[in-house]
C-alpha cells in the first residue's frame, strides 16, 4: 500500500462520508504548466521569478496572491498583470497540447462510486476554466459537485472553500477526506477540520505540512486502499 497515516487517531472515530478534492496537480497534470508559465509571464513584463517562487503561488487567488508577489518581487509587481499573460501564454500551450489527468482520477472515482462515497472539487480556479479543463476528460459530472474558489469571500490557505465543498455534500468536514498537492491547500483543509490528504506532485511536504497532514498518498489509486486500511478494526 502506497500511503503512511501520519496522524490515526485523527480518523479513529471519524468515518469518512465524502471525499473533497483540489484540481490543479491533483486531478490534473497541470502545476508543472503553471510553474513554467508564471515564471515566463513575470519574466516578460520584467520580473524574473524563480521556480520556487512560482511554486508558492500554488491555490493563490487576487488577494493572498498580490500579497505574496509583492513580498517575492517588490510592490511593482501587479498579480492582475502577470496572471492575464500567464493565462494567455497557459490557454495557447493548452490548445495545442491539450490537459492530462493525473494517473488513478479514474480509479479512485470508481473505487468511490462502489462504496457510496460522493466527491466534489474544490479548486481555486474560476467555474469556466474547472469546467473546460474536465468536461473533456469525462470527469465534470463525475463529482457531486463543483467548487470554486472564485465564488469564496476567501481563498486558500483559508478554510472557505472547504467548508463549502463539505456543506454541497451535506456532510461536516470532519468526516470528509481532503486530497491536495500543495501545502497552502493542506492548510485550508486543515483548518476546515477536514482529514487532510497529500499526494504530492512537484515537491515533497515540509515538516510543517507533515505536522498537519492525516495521511500522505503516492496516488489517487492509493485512495480506495487508505480507505480500507481505516475501515479495518484497529
Amino acid at each position: 500500500m502506497a500511503f503512511t497515516i501520519y496522524h490515526p487517531e485523527w480518523g479513529a472515530e471519524r468515518p469518512i462520508f465524502g471525499v473533497l478534492c483540489d484540481m490543479d496537480g491533483l486531478l490534473l497534470d497541470t502545476e508543472a504548466l503553471y510553474t513554467r508559465f508564471w515564471q515566463e509571464a513575470a519574466q516578460a513584463l520584467g520580473f524574473p521569478m524563480t521556480r520556487a517562487q512560482a511554486l508558492g503561488l500554488r491555490s493563490l487567488n487576487l488577494g493572498p496572491g498580490q500579497t505574496y508577489l509583492t513580498q517575492c518581487l517588490g510592490p511593482e509587481a501587479d498579480y492582475t498583470a502577470i496572471r492575464a499573460e500567464r493565462i494567455r501564454r497557459m490557454d495557447a500551450w493548452i490548445a495545442a497540447h491539450g490537459v492530462a489527468p493525473k494517473p488513478g482520477i479514474r480509479e479512485m472515482l470508481d473505487a468511490l462510486d462502489a462504496r457510496g462515497i460522493p466527491a466534489a472539487v474544490t479548486s481555486s480556479s474560476p467555474p469556466d476554466r474547472i469546467r473546460e479543463y474536465l468536461e473533456p476528460l469525462g470527469l465534470y459530472h463525475r463529482f457531486r459537485a463543483i467548487c470554486s474558489g472564485y465564488d469564496m469571500a476567501r481563498g486558500k490557505p483559508e478554510p472557505d472553500i472547504y467548508l463549502h465543498g463539505a456543506a454541497r455534500l451535506g456532510l461536516a468536514p470532519e468526516h470528509c477526506l481532503a486530497l491536495e498537492d500543495s501545502p497552502t491547500g493542506i492548510l485550508s483543509a486543515y483548518r476546515a477540520g477536514c482529514l487532510p490528504v497529500m499526494i504530492p506532485d512537484l515537491d515533497e511536504p515540509d515538516p510543517e505540512t507533515c505536522g498537519l497532514l492525516f495521511a500522505r498518498a503516492d496516488s489517487l489509486a492509493d485512495i480506495s486502499d487508505l480507505l480500507g486500511a481505516k475501515e479495518m478494526p484497529g
